[in-house]
């Protein structure tokens, strides 16, 4: 992904470091800053105060500015942006952070620090932000010269956006906030040390071409990078001309339309039975913008070991996401859009075609893995079950909308049955599994697109954990829908708890909970229980026909309800417990 960097900016005033900040968002064109007051950040604050450049967001939580931030950059692909102070500020917003690191989200982090004079000195609302933070972002700064502000905010939206993206965090100690300095903000930037490679070999893309012509069982694996690289449109062309099956990871539902019959699911550990088979079984393997991470294969070893004379095509902006879990036999550094428009370059122009005998055998071997019917479960129960809501709001949606999810179970249900055609319209936390970002990323994305509609589908056990984040959806009129599939348990820990805890179901069980309507009440919006199938499409109609009003759907969905298929962990990704299994 290309930043469109703005023109030269430097007015030749002398300004605050503060004012140089808010300068330099809006030269970078931000459109919101989500953030949390405090002492170390009062000059920023005090210069955003009146200022028309962008709008500033007051969330209830720091870890919530930073989710917000995250899933505004996740739906928009424009790098999200959050303020906060120091101490217990910084240390809250760690979590979001990791969050955004974890799942190569773009993300300027700007926090407060005590005066550099007491740097050191265990003052009041200090930490180590530094030091704290580093294992967890692309880069970060501090800054001790307000003359080496600007230059050092333009190198953190350059370093976040370029490349693999992730987060950049710049730390400003209070007395530099409040120094002045000629303002000079550059038009582009050079870092000696960061030189990210944009264009893929051309000779192992011509060894990866004539690799995919001569498959005989090919399979296309996506992951996230296509969505960050904006290559969807390509990715799809390729599929298409080959008419090769095509799976994505968790981050990178909605790549390749999920319409489309060349799609077989999502893999991994609550994939399909035909992703994850064609997946192992496949002679040539096209792997594209996606890690090969533990949720996707399982364990190395078994996938490896299943199939050793696949062929394995590796395509990724980060040279060391290439072979860093599996042996790949084609490496290719570069963004995966230049990538890809150079491979259907060549396989337009080869003379060669794939085997359409041996496609044909491929594609019904597919068929038969696909009879199992893997996702089925029990449409005549009389207690709703959370794989028949997601249906229903993907059905009264018409799969248009933009859906965010929180951690568990709910998130399992919402990629599976929920089909996503196009790409950033899936907002959820793959890398880290944090509970609690659902609300806070409906906030980002519905402020990004006030007019589209946007779903929280969540639990009861993460929505509490920034469910004071409706104060925030209050004062800015975010309409967003919060679908609650409440089994009273934390869900997905109630699931590894029956399968491989002897059904010891320790501390998973949600016994003080809320009336989340009257709680949704109290925060001024709309609460809704639903406790009977027959309800659940009234409801959910209902809900989206509000288009000014936030509504909470707390659905009682069956409390034994479990994920299939599953991949237990250290097997492999055929080693699949299915419904019927148990």
């Amino acid at each position: 992904m290309e930043l469109k960097l703005p023109p030269l900016a430097e007015t030749g005033e002398t300004l605050t470091g503060a004012e140089i900040v808010v300068r330099c968002l809006k030269e970078e064109g931000v459109e919101f800053v989500f953030g949390y007051p405090g002492g170390a950040v009062l000059h920023i604050y005090d210069a955003i105060f009146g200022q028309k450049a962008f709008h500033h967001i007051l969330v209830r939580h720091e870890q919530a500015a930073l989710h917000a931030a995250d899933g505004y950059a996740r739906a928009t692909g424009r790098p999200g942006v959050a303020l906060v102070t120091s101490g217990p500020g910084v240390t809250n917003a760690v979590t979001g952070i990791a969050t955004a690191y974890m799942d190569s989200i773009p993300l300027v982090v700007i926090t407060g620090q005590v005066p550099t004079r007491a740097i050191g000195e265990d003052a009041f609302q200090e930490c180590d932000t530094v030091g704290i933070t580093r294992p967890c972002v692309k880069h970060n700064f501090l800054v001790k010269d307000v003359n080496e502000l600007a230059i050092t905010i333009k190198k953190a939206f350059h370093i976040a956006t370029t490349g693999r993206p992730g987060p950049v965090l710049v730390d400003i100690p209070k007395d530099v906030s409040a120094q002045t300095a000629r303002f000079h903000y550059p038009d582009k930037v050079h870092l000696r040390s960061y030189s990210p490679v944009v264009k893929g070999h051309s000779g192992q893309i011509k060894k990866a071409v004539q690799l995919l012509l001569e498959a005989k069982r090919p399979m296309i694996y996506v992951g996230g990078g296509v969505v960050l690289g904006e290559a969807s449109a390509e990715l799809t062309e390729l599929v298409r001309l080959l008419d090769y099956p095509c799976t994505e990871t968790l981050m990178g539902l909605g790549a390749f339309p999920a319409s489309d019959k060349r799609f077989v699911g999502m893999l991994g550990m609550h994939g399909t039975v035909e992703a994850n088979m064609a997946m192992q079984n496949c002679d040539v393997l096209l792997a594209v913008g996606a890690r090969f991470d533990d949720r996707v294969i399982g364990n190395p070893s078994h996938f490896a070991a299943g199939n050793p004379t696949r062929k394995i095509v590796h395509i990724d902006v980060d040279p060391s996401s290439i072979s860093k879990r599996v042996r790949v036999d084609v490496p290719i550094v570069g963004h995966v859009k230049d990538v890809l428009v150079d491979m259907l370059a060549l396989i337009k122009g080869a003379r060669e075609k794939p085997d359409a005998t041996a496609l044909a055998a491929w594609w019904d071997q597919i068929g038969t893995w696909r009879a199992k019917d893997c996702l089925k479960y029990d449409r005549t129960a009389a207690i709703i079950k959370p794989q028949y809501v997601i249906e229903k709001l993907w059905e009264i949606t018409k799969g248009d909308a933009y859906i965010t999810s929180d951690v568990g179970q709910h998130q399992m249900w919402a990629a599976q049955f929920y089909r996503f055609d196009k790409p950033r319209r899936w907002i959820n936390s793959g890398g880290l599994g944090t509970m609690g970002v659902g609300l806070p990323y409906a906030m980002g994305v519905k402020l990004a697109f006030p007019d589209a509609d946007v779903a929280c589908v969540t639990g009861e056990a993460s929505i509490q954990m920034c469910i004071q984040e409706l104060s925030t959806c209050k004062q800015y009129h975010l309409p967003v829908k919060l679908v609650n599939l409440n089994n009273r348990y934390m869900g997905m820990v109630r699931q590894w708890q029956e399968f491989f805890h002897g059904n010891r179901y320790a501390e998973s069980y949600m016994d003080a909970l809320p009336d989340f309507v009257k709680l949704a009440e109290a925060y001024g919006h709309v609460g809704m229980r639903v406790d009977k199938p027959g309800d659940v499409e009234g409801a959910l109609r209902e809900a989206f026909k509000l288009k000014d009003r936030l509504v909470f759907l707390d659905i009682i969905t069956d409390q034994t309800e479990n994920v299939f298929p599953m991949v237990p962990g250290g097997k492999g990704m055929s080693e699949m417990i299915l419904a019927e299994d148990l």
